[in-house]
């Protein structure tokens, strides 16, 4: 079911801006040792969680009658482990969510995630790129990540017609596509960046690669010995659970059947109402309960995220209250959904738009002033004159 949103006047624009940073000025002055404590044993918990997953795909490997349920549930929380330490802890870390606690740990120009993409690739393609041109058609590299047509108003080509399983493998290998989307290889392929401008680019990525398939893939399962398959299978399935989960909530929380695109002139002479509303229509959340936000480290509240990346992200629950009121108040319809719900839009539109189909009229963020009104209707007077 389509909803509508109110166009608002300059005025409203203003306000609804104004209320949206009240709210951001006000949790930001309560921050304090309850959220220090959060990230902490958010980090606690990553460390346990991995611990305990590691020695049970150990106890299966030694101890054959234990084989399978071992090496199962060995799997499973090593694989929370990961999906906690890159939602929970470095997704939010590195938006510089604690660096008001002066620990270096915890900073975000100091703390490097376990996944093959580097920290620093990621300020740039996502804490700068997507959240300062959310949506924005042209600068925002997060529509479609240059594989997938998920959005009418992108250019319909031929190789979009095998997305659906590319759509497939490209969740399956996601922190691999999250690592390569800053080398810009179609610049490379299209003869626009020497091979010497991507050696460059290639280097750090090489390293931190090299460090976690070292880690994963030989240390870990050679520790094992004779047993070095099991544990390298348990490790494998661990790090393409966590692709596959992150992939789900991104994708939920970005791709929905209500979710806009803009064109680049959207962003020139932007206030900040216009950046709010265009973060609000350019996100969706997914609603589940506290299960959830600890799973999706708390990108459930995607609205709230994009509003304020910067925040605690285990304040956007309560944030979220006083959020929806503020777009109840305004008109504009807040998007949220369960997990199913969301991501059964995401895989419709991945199928649709494998195929030709006509862009959507853009809805106007705010309305004309009534002089711009009036002239309007009397120059399309003249014309049917």
């Amino acid at each position: 079911m389509a909803h509508k949103n109110r166009p608002l006047s300059q005025d409203e624009l203003q306000q609804f801006g104004a209320e949206l940073d009240a709210l951001r000025a006000r949790t930001l002055a309560q921050l304090g040792a309850p959220d220090a404590r959060y990230i902490r044993g958010a980090v606690s918990a990553v460390r346990w969680t991995g611990a305990l997953g590691r020695i049970l795909l150990f106890v299966g490997a030694f101890v054959p009658m234990l084989l399978w349920p071992a090496c199962i549930a060995g799997t499973l929380l090593l694989a929370l482990s990961k999906i906690l330490e890159n939602m929970t802890v470095g997704h939010n870390v590195i938006h510089g969510q604690y660096d008001w606690m002066g620990d270096r740990q915890l900073h975000s120009r100091s703390y490097e995630w376990d996944i093959v993409a580097t920290s620093e690739n990621w300020r740039r393609t996502h804490n700068f790129r997507h959240h300062t041109y959310t949506n924005v058609r042209g600068l925002d590299d997060d529509i479609g990540y240059g594989l997938l047509r998920i959005f009418p108003e992108q250019k319909w080509r031929p190789f979009y017609l095998l997305q659906p399983p590319i759509a497939v493998v490209f969740c399956l290998l996601f922190e691999w596509g999250v690592a390569i989307q800053d080398l810009r290889l179609g610049r490379f392929l299209a003869g626009k960046m020497s091979f010497r401008q991507l050696r460059a680019q290639l280097s750090p990525l090489g390293r931190k690669i090299g460090r976690q398939v070292l880690k994963d893939y030989v240390i870990f399962p050679a520790l094992a010995g004779p047993f070095f398959l099991p544990v390298l299978l348990g490790n494998i399935a661990a790090n393409v659970l966590r692709s596959i989960w992150t992939y789900v909530v991104i994708f939920c929380g970005h791709f929905t059947a209500e979710v806009e695109t803009f064109p680049k002139d959207v962003v020139r002479k932007e206030s900040r109402g216009h950046w709010y509303l265009r973060q609000l229509r350019g996100s969706s959340n997914i609603s589940g309960g506290r299960v959830i936000d600890v799973l999706t480290g708390d990108l459930s509240h995607q609205i709230e995220h994009h509003f304020f990346p910067d925040i605690p992200a285990n304040r956007y629950a309560d944030m979220a209250v006083e959020v929806r009121q503020i777009c109840k108040r305004y008109g504009q319809h807040y998007n949220t959904g369960s997990l199913f719900r969301q991501f059964g839009q995401v895989a419709w539109r991945i199928v649709r738009h494998a195929f030709p189909s006509r862009p959507r009229r853009q809805v106007a963020l705010t309305r004309k002033p009534a002089a711009a009104r009036e002239l309007g209707a009397n120059q399309a007077a003249q014309q049917a004159g």
